[in-house]
């Protein structure tokens, strides 16, 4: 399984950017699809989780972000906006995959795309 992340860059404070990651291979279902992030000497931090209908945010990007799922492209998708310096981190896309039905969860990781925000 193969995690594909793309749409980081810099923009200014206030800017908005839109990430896409699909995800790919001998996938049998998807159970949640995430995003994480992590800041210089930071640890690596829970952004946006979608599972089902559901999403959860982290407090910091609450009314900003926004986390979506195409489930026929196995596709996630995080929309940020008012975005402010301390969103600048390495962007992380995650999924938690079945291979088979009887399969347990396994978790895979994308090779992160960084977002710059400049004040």
């Amino acid at each position: 399984v193969q995690l594909q992340a793309s749409g980081g860059g810099l923009v200014q404070a206030g800017g908005c950017l839109r990430l896409s990651c699909a995800a790919s291979g001998n996938i049998f279902s998807i159970d949640a699809m995430a995003w994480y992030r992590q800041a210089p000497g930071k640890e690596r931090e829970l952004v946006a989780i979608i599972s089902g209908g559901s999403t959860n945010y982290a407090d910091s990007v609450k009314g900003r972000f926004t986390i979506s799922r195409d489930n026929a492209k196995n596709t996630v998708y995080l929309q940020m906006n008012t975005l402010k310096p301390d969103d600048t981190a390495v962007y992380y896309c995650n999924a938690r995959v079945t291979l088979s039905p009887l399969s347990p969860v396994y978790q895979y990781w994308g090779q992160g795309t960084l977002v710059t925000v400049s004040s």
